[in-house]
Formats: structure tokens, sequence, C-alpha cells
């Protein structure tokens, strides 16, 4: 049995409805502090950082060998008047994650979670056609310029990622005129001024990431505020990021004249 830490975001709602409709519905993962948007009707079980052994235990009475971790999570503060029984021994470990970045973080939680029988699983494992094939699927496609930009991007996202601080930006005349904050990509594009207009949003994950959670998304959501925001087009790492409703995504682009570059990382 499969469990679903749901975070925020529409990845979580795909992958739980298309594992229903596999006929192997998830148990849903709840974290105090989060209502994640999932289907109705299945398995949940709310738990705090601070009960994670206990809700460990529990999930493995359930049945549950895998679990994915989907959607955006905000790091919780620890209360240690909370602590169960089975989660005091993890307290150093639990607060060594908490304190690092969120790559390190998701490496320790995985350590945790797979020392107890647990394998964890990445999105794109269970839904392979999350990950479009390298190319342009697109009407529009990339102009001579925009091999110059990605490369920028490629540079300026290595840049942030190796301080854990970001997966994608956007690159405009030569230069990268913004740089994903915590809230997000679409937040970043929706703040784009005058000088984004006919940029690109370069996307990629972070150097030496953990592919089995946090690897990066975009969307219908992201293509409409690339529209709006006067962008030429989106680029993506191919084999690195996420598409969720490609079909929808890809004709909210073709209707804005905007292209798509799954684009295959240089060596």
């Amino acid at each position: 049995m499969i469990a679903l830490v749901a975070g925020e975001g529409a990845l979580p709602a795909e992958l739980a409805r298309r594992l229903a409709e596999r006929g192997t519905p998830p148990v849903i993962c709840e974290l105090a502090g989060h209502a994640p948007d999932v289907p109705p009707g299945l398995p949940r079980v709310r738990f705090r950082v601070e009960r994670m052994g206990g809700t460990i235990r529990r999930l493995r009475e359930m049945g549950v060998d895998r679990m994915c971790l989907a959607g955006a999570v905000r790091r919780p503060k620890v209360n240690p008047l909370r602590l169960d029984r089975a989660t005091l021994p993890l307290l150093p470990r639990v607060m060594r994650a908490i304190r690092q970045g969120d790559d390190g973080a998701l490496r320790e939680v995985i350590a945790i979670l797979e020392e107890r029988g647990i394998a964890v699983v990445g999105a794109h494992e269970i839904l392979p056609d999350l990950l479009p094939p390298p190319g342009v699927p697109t009407r529009a496609a990339p102009g001579a310029e925009a091999g110059a930009a990605a490369l920028a991007g490629e540079a300026a996202v290595a840049e942030m990622g190796a301080r854990d601080q970001g997966q994608a930006c956007v690159v405009a005349g030569g230069r990268v005129v913004a740089r994903e904050g915590p809230d997000g990509t679409d937040a970043m594009l929706r703040t784009l001024g005058p000088e984004a207009a006919g940029g690109l949003l370069f996307k990629a994950p972070k150097p030496r990431q953990e592919r089995r959670a946090d690897l990066p998304v975009i969307g219908p959501g992201t293509a409409e505020a690339a529209a709006l925001a006067g962008l030429s087009g989106v680029v993506i790492e191919a084999e690195g990021v996420m598409v969720l409703d490609l079909g929808t995504t890809l004709a909210a682009l073709d209707a804005a004249g905007l292209f798509l570059w799954v684009r295959e990382r240089l060596a």
C-alpha cells in the first residue's frame, strides 16, 4: 500500500486521483496546518512532526510500505511537549532536518522512513508521463536567442540550487531579471515588470537534488502566468521537471503563442 504525504498545489490531487483510478487508492497523510486539495473518500491520517514515530508505526500497521512526498509543505515548528514515545529517539534527527535547507531536510526524512520499512518513491516514478520527452511540443518554437538565454538560466538556477534557494528564474535581454523565491514560480511570474517582456522562464532541479521529493513542477497556472507576464516561452530540463495536466498546459501555451522547450541538460 502507498501513502501520499499531501502538501499544497495540484500535484497531490493528480497523484491521488490517478492512483485511485488504477485501483490502488493511497492513504492521504495530512501534516497539521495543511489542508491538501485531494479527492474525498480516501483514507486519511493526520499527523504532527512531534508524532512522526507513532505515525510511521501506524502506517506500517495499515500495510503501508511505500510513500510519496508531493506538494509544498511549510517548515513546521516542533513543540517538545507534544512528542510521543516513538518520536523521542528521533528528536535530534528531526531537529537537524528542520534546521537544514530543503534538500538536506528531505534526505533526513527519507532516511528515517526507509530505516523503518517505508520506501520513498518520486511522483514521476508513479506517473512517468509527468516527465515529457525532450523537444518542443508547442506550435511556437524558440527563436535563435533562446539557446543563449537557456544557458544563462541554467547557470543561474545551478547557482541558486547550490545554495538551496530555488529552481527557476526569468531571463530577458541577455540577463537574469527574476529568481524564484520561497513562494514559488507562479508567484515570481506574477511580480514581473516590463523588463521581463519577451523573456523566458527557465526551470530545472537543483544540483545533486534528491529527486524522489521536491522535483520541480509546472502546469496550466504557470503557462497562464508566463503569458500574462509577456514572456515568449518556457524552458524546462528534460527528465527533471514535471508537467501537470500536460494537455491543458500546452493548450494554454499555444493559445498565448508561447513555446515550451523540454531541453536536455548540457554535459
